[in-house]
């Protein structure tokens, strides 16, 4: 017997009015701890592609490096 998953995967593509899709709390009734470890991790996703466009020479299109 296959196993059931026990997570969700939010769909970012799906129709939000659609009754199979699971609805993301809102921010306001998330616990502190838990809107404090995301904002973290948003700010450290953000500086690190930051990061990562100044580590890598963007080249025009239709030039030759």
């Amino acid at each position: 017997m296959p196993r059931q998953p026990t997570t969700y995967q939010f769909d970012l593509f799906s129709n939000p009015h659609d009754a199979e899709t699971a609805q993301m709390p809102p921010w306001q009734v998330l616990p502190e701890e838990t809107r404090l470890t995301l904002t973290e991790l948003m700010v450290r996703l953000i500086l690190d592609h930051v990061d990562g466009e100044r580590a890598v020479p963007r080249q025009e299109a239709g030039h030759d490096a």
